[in-house]
C-alpha cells in the first residue's frame, strides 16, 4: 500500500500547510468525540464519586450510558451530574457499557464483583475498574476469569456530590493498580479525567489507604473536635480563627516535613502539657485519648528529628504516661507547673475511623473515594 497520501484540497488535517506571510496555520483542535477509542462508560454504586467521575469522562468525549443507584440522594446526584443518562439495575449496567465504574464501600466490593462474575453479567473484553483505596485489582479476580480487564483507579479527593467535584479532579492524584499490559490504559483514563496517576503496587494498597486515612479522615476529627473545643471557651468563629493557623500549618508540614513541628510538645513543655490534660479530662473527657495518642506520635517525631531534647523529653513522656495509665491524669510532681491529677477521668475508647461512606460507596474522604478522601 503507498503510505504517501495526497493533503486535501482545502488543507484540513495538513497543521503544517502554510498560511499568511508564508507561517504554518495551527490543526484546528480535535474535537472530544472525533478522538479514537471513545468509550461507553456506566456507573454501578451512584453516590458521590461514580457520577463525578463518569462526568469527567464526559468531558473528555466518552459516553456515560447508564448507572444504578438505590437511594433518593443517590438519583438526585446522578440526575445532576449525569442528565439524561438512565438508572438501572447493576446487570443492566454492565450490559450496555465498555468501560464499567464500580463505586461502592470497599467492604461491598467482593460480594458485587462475585455476584456479577456469577451471574455472567461481565462480558470479555470490558474495562472493570473499582475506585476503592483499599483494593488492588486482586479483588477483580472473578471478573477477570470472565475475561473482563480489571483497573483500580483510586481517585486522592474528598467528594460532595456536586459538580464542583469535576473541578477538583483537575490535578487530583489517582493511586493506580492494573496488569502491566493495561497501564498505560489505566494511565491515560486518570489523565483524561484530569487526574495525575501515581501507581500504587498491589501489595502495597493497604498501607497506601491507611496513609490517606491518617491524613485526611482523621485530620477532619481533629479540626472538628478543636472548633467544638473552641466554641466552648466562646470563640463565636472558631471556624475563622483555625483557618489561617492550619492552612499555615499544612502548608509548612508538606514543605518541611517534621522540622514545621511546633507547640509544647516539640518544645517539652511537659507542665503545659499535663494543664491541657487536666481540663480536657474535666472539660472534654472524650477527647483525652486522642490528644494522648498525637502528643506521644509528636514526640517521638520530634525526638528522631532533634527538635526535641532528651531531658525535658523524659518529664514529658512522664506526663503522658501518667495520664495514661488506668485512672491516672497529669503527675503532681511539680513536672506539671502545679497542675493536679485529673480525678480519674475515664480515657475515651479508641474510635473506629471509618471512612464515611453513603450508601451507594462513595466515602467523603481526602483518600479519595467520595476520596478517602475522601477520603
Amino acid at each position: 500500500m503507498n503510505a504517501h497520501h495526497s493533503p486535501p484540497p482545502d488543507g484540513t488535517g495538513d497543521a503544517s500547510r502554510p498560511g499568511a506571510g508564508g507561517r504554518p496555520e495551527p490543526a484546528a483542535p480535535a474535537r472530544a468525540e472525533d478522538r479514537p477509542a471513545r468509550l461507553s462508560v456506566g456507573v454501578v454504586g451512584a453516590g458521590r464519586v461514580g457520577p463525578a467521575l463518569a462526568a469527567a469522562l464526559r468531558l473528555a468525549g466518552h459516553r456515560p450510558v447508564a448507572a444504578s443507584g438505590v437511594s433518593d440522594a443517590s438519583r438526585g446526584r446522578a440526575a445532576e451530574l449525569l442528565p439524561g443518562v438512565p438508572l438501572v439495575d447493576p446487570a443492566e449496567v454492565l450490559a450496555r457499557s465498555e468501560l464499567v465504574l464500580l463505586t461502592v464501600p470497599d467492604d461491598a466490593l467482593p460480594d458485587l464483583v462475585s455476584g456479577l462474575a456469577r451471574t455472567g453479567a461481565v462480558r470479555p473484553g470490558q474495562l472493570v475498574a473499582h475506585t476503592s483505596g483499599r483494593f488492588g485489582i486482586s479483588v477483580l479476580e472473578p471478573a477477570l476469569r470472565a475475561g473482563a480487564l480489571p483497573l483500580a483507579l483510586h481517585p486522592v479527593m474528598t467528594f460532595t456530590g456536586t459538580a464542583v467535584d469535576v473541578q477538583r479532579l483537575a490535578g487530583c492524584a489517582f493511586g493506580v493498580t492494573a496488569p502491566q499490559e493495561l497501564r498505560l490504559a489505566a494511565e491515560a483514563l486518570v489523565i483524561e479525567m484530569g487526574g495525575e496517576p501515581e501507581w500504587v503496587a498491589e501489595e502495597a494498597r493497604p498501607l497506601y489507604h491507611a496513609a490517606l486515612a491518617i491524613g485526611a479522615n482523621h485530620l477532619v476529627t481533629l479540626v472538628n473536635q478543636s472548633m467544638d473545643l473552641l466554641r466552648a471557651t466562646g470563640v463565636q468563629a472558631p471556624d475563622r480563627m483555625l483557618g489561617p493557623l492550619l492552612g499555615a500549618a499544612l502548608d509548612n508540614a508538606l514543605r518541611s516535613g517534621d522540622a514545621a513541628l511546633t507547640g509544647p510538645v516539640a518544645r517539652g513543655d511537659a507542665g503545659t502539657v499535663a494543664a491541657h490534660v487536666e481540663e480536657l479530662a474535666r472539660s472534654a473527657p472524650e477527647t483525652v485519648a486522642g490528644y494522648l495518642a498525637m502528643a506521644r506520635a509528636t514526640a517521638d517525631r520530634a525526638l528522631a528529628h532533634g527538635l526535641l531534647r532528651p531531658e525535658p523529653a523524659e518529664a514529658l513522656l512522664d506526663v503522658l504516661a501518667a495520664a495514661g495509665a488506668p485512672g491516672g491524669g497529669p503527675p503532681d510532681d511539680g513536672s506539671s507547673g502545679g497542675a493536679g491529677p485529673a480525678g480519674g477521668a475515664p480515657q475515651a475508647p479508641g474510635e473506629d475511623p471509618g471512612d464515611g461512606r453513603d450508601d451507594d460507596g462513595e466515602a467523603d474522604r481526602g483518600d479519595g473515594r467520595d476520596g478517602e478522601a475522601g477520603a
